[in-house]
């Protein structure tokens, strides 16, 4: 088991290879072979300033939303369960204590997905930060990482998800949740860095982390807190992974081209070639996207064009209602399945209702949390009755690499409104600078642990590249 200066002065840099006999060919290159080999091979010299910068804010912005959803009731149920697995003091677990690294990253990505405030990617409707970086914290604080080796791990994260969740995306979306599944690749490939694994053994890690992943949009159904679970899992998921790769258990070559592989048996079309297209030269985590608002990400082009509105017609909540005779939300398909519901009942379901969220923003002129504490308020539902849906075929052309959403509002005189956004903002086509990052950061810290931890966390977030040790980075923090 990792975790001991003179077993890791012991690994060996390389093993055996492998025999290949019995292995049926397939028509498709290597590429879970080429992704494990070039995440072995990184090293923080290999980070571009810009990717380094990316991935400090990745970490800021995901450190927010782990503190503040940390006393969640969600969180709170599985902080409980992680105590209940035994006592150990490897890895910090955010407002409980302290647990294993594997337990640790499991309460903390629970934590991360609660507020609905982590980031996320176009491409491969990923949200990175919530199943990577707990896994990464906890490991490096384990091994007594410096800040670079974690800054790394979490950039080579980034890539292994992203890359995969780009491959089997949108057909994958059906059905599966790729913050559970994609996301448990790249959690075992941010542990694996700090374990310095070797290819071999990298490959090894991804092997098992395919036949762990997991995550189904059932949830959604039943507004179920399994979406909370799904990164917490995958965090636990990737340190278990590296953990038994570093230990020699192997995992299938493989996992993501094989003939029973995560393509063929998750996607019903997938493209191989965003894994290796500009693979060790373009770094995923510069793709990066915040999320401004405390709901789904599919609602946000729609919410960003309704503040827009309300705030060039100068609208109050009383004029939005008595002005406004009908709003018509237009989006893209794959968006529209996950964020239908045109009448939310509860809080949670009202952050995967387009209509309430566009409500909201004319109303309030803002959708934070407090927009989605208790239930759907008396005034939203007003508005939602004049609200209609629909997907539009142009705009569902545009995703994953757009998330567009198109607005009209027709008032009561007759007027109608038009306004279309291809990009939310915090996107890296509608960016947001670290200062509001900071400020956003700010926002969901202090109210619950105080000013002086958000000073602390600051501290600590802008001196990662100069630390010697993360398992004291965050000690102070809490």
């Amino acid at each position: 088991m990792p975790g001991s200066k003179k077993r890791r002065a012991r690994r060996s840099a390389t093993r055996g290879s492998r025999a290949d006999e019995g292995v049926r060919p397939t028509v498709e290159e290597p590429v879970t072979r080429q992704l494990a080999e070039t995440l072995a091979a990184a090293t923080y010299a290999d980070l571009p300033p810009q990717t380094i910068a990316d991935t400090q804010r990745a970490v800021l912005d995901w450190l927010g939303s782990a503190l503040a959803g940390a006393v969640e009731p969600p969180a709170r149920m599985a902080q409980r369960v992680v105590a209940a697995l035994g006592t150990s003091q490897e890895a910090t677990v955010f407002a409980a204590g302290r647990s294993s690294a594997a337990g640790a990253a499991l309460a903390n990505g629970v934590a991360s997905h609660i507020l609905e405030l982590d980031d996320i990617h176009k491409g491969s409707t990923v949200h990175a930060a919530a199943p990577i970086i707990p896994a990464a914290l906890a490991v490096a604080e384990r091994e007594h990482a410096d800040g670079r080796a974690f800054l790394l791990a979490v950039a080579v994260g980034y890539e292994a998800a992203l890359r995969i969740g780009e491959a089997v995306n949108p057909s994958h979306y059906r059905f599966w949740h790729p913050t559970g599944t994609a996301a448990t690749f790249g959690a075992a490939a941010a542990a694996g860095s700090l374990l310095k694994l070797n290819a071999s053994r990298m490959l090894d890690a991804l092997g098992t982390a395919g036949t762990e992943a997991a995550g189904l949009w059932e949830f959604n159904a039943d507004g179920a807190m399994s979406k909370h679970l799904h990164p917490g899992k995958a965090a636990f998921n990737g340190v278990l992974a590296a953990d038994l790769a570093y230990a020699g258990f192997t995992g299938a070559t493989r996992i993501l081209e094989g003939e029973r592989g995560f393509f063929r048996a998750m996607a019903a079309s997938h493209d191989a070639s965003r894994i290796t297209d500009g693979l060790g030269t373009r770094w995923k985590i510069d793709e990066n996207c915040y999320k401004l608002h405390a709901c789904c990400g599919h609602t946000h082009s729609a919410i960003d064009i309704a503040l827009d509105l309300r705030t060039e017609r100068g609208w109050s909540a009383a004029e939005v209602l008595d002005q406004i005779a009908e709003i018509h939300i237009e989006t893209y398909g794959p968006g529209f399945e996950i964020v239908r519901n045109p009448d939310p009942a509860t809080s949670y379901q009202a952050k995967f209702s387009i209509a309430y969220c566009v409500a909201t923003a004319l109303l309030d002129g803002r959708a934070g949390i407090e927009q989605f504490r208790g239930c759907p308020e008396l005034l939203h539902t007003i508005l939602l009755h004049r609200t209609r849906i629909t997907v539009a075929p142009d705009l569902t052309a545009k995703y994953p690499a757009r998330w567009p959403g198109r607005l009209t509002i027709t008032l009561r005189d007759g007027a109608r409104i038009a306004k279309a956004a291809d990009y939310p903002r915090g996107n890296p086509e509608n960016p947001v600078s670290t200062a509001v990052l900071e400020d956003k950061f700010a926002s969901l810290v202090t109210p619950v642990f105080g000013p002086a931890t958000v000073r602390r966390a600051l501290h600590a977030l802008h001196s990662l590249d100069s630390c010697a040790d993360m398992a004291e980075a965050l000690s102070t923090l809490l």
